[in-house]
């Protein structure tokens, strides 16, 4: 069975996914250190309690997560689930390497790139093949759907693709098919889209203010999930990691309606 030396590994995901590129809520890369060398790695979208007891018992030596632990401004101390979280991974020796903000953004195995090729959405690119974007650190993407696509047929594809309800603010037949994307919790970043020319935005979250910019904008709003919208780029990170290094990655994905 093939084996990486934990440091191999986490300067290969530091040099393809550029944490230091982004002004982000936590830290990025190797956030508990485990085992020296990994052979097994699960990946997830968070790294929950149910994940490291899925990894424990199919015994895996890493975790990779796009959701992972010490977020700016919550309580420091290891204290309650975040005691047992970490207690568990030492205990076990499972390394837990967990990026948020660069595993949005990242131009092939990113959140944003891999939901365009779920939904079949088309992303711009400017003369260099580099996505277009817009708001903070560029995490919104710039794209189209199919030709004449409206509202309604958006949502219908998103049920499908994703396989939960989206929540859909707007006409249903108004058109949508500029569209601007950005996976997980950016409702707040919706004003980005729609300065951009955005007919719909679509995000993982909602918050109350969306339903009045949609309706005063003409700008649809599609709420598909926040987990939903990002279990796929942990999928292509794992993919490129068992391709590179030939160590054996699975992903699992654990039900989580929000």
């Amino acid at each position: 069975m093939n084996q990486i030396d934990t440091t191999e590994l986490s300067a290969w995901l530091d040099e393809t996914l550029q944490p230091q590129r982004f002004r982000d809520y936590c830290p990025n890369g190797l956030q508990v250190e485990g085992k020296r060398k990994i052979s097994h790695i699960i990946t997830g979208v968070t790294a929950s309690r149910a994940l490291l007891e899925e990894a424990i018992r199919r015994k895996a030596d890493a975790v990779f997560v796009h959701h992972g632990w010490f977020w700016k401004n919550e309580d420091a101390r290891i204290v309650g689930t975040k005691r047992e979280r970490i207690a568990l991974a030492l205990q076990h020796g499972l390394n837990v390497f967990a990026y948020h903000l660069p595993l949005d953004a990242h131009p092939e195995l990113g959140n944003n790139a891999q939901l365009a090729r779920v939904l079949g959405f088309t992303p711009d690119r400017d003369a260099e093949g580099n996505p277009r974007t817009c708001g903070p650190d560029g995490l919104i993407w710039l794209g189209r759907c199919s030709q004449g696509t409206t509202l309604q047929a958006l949502g219908r594809n998103v049920a499908q693709a994703l396989g939960r309800e989206p929540l859909v603010i707007g006409d249903p037949e108004q058109p949508a098919e500029r569209i601007a994307w950005c996976t997980g919790g950016a409702q707040g970043m919706m004003q980005a889209a729609i300065d951009a020319g955005a007919q719909a935005y679509l995000t993982g979250e909602a918050s109350e203010p969306n339903f009045h910019q949609a309706r005063e904008t003409g700008v649809g709003f599609v709420a598909a999930g926040h987990h939903a919208t990002e279990r796929y780029g942990a999928q292509a990170v794992g993919d490129a990691i068992a391709a590179r290094f030939g160590i054996r990655v699975e992903f699992v994905d654990l039900v989580n309606p929000v």
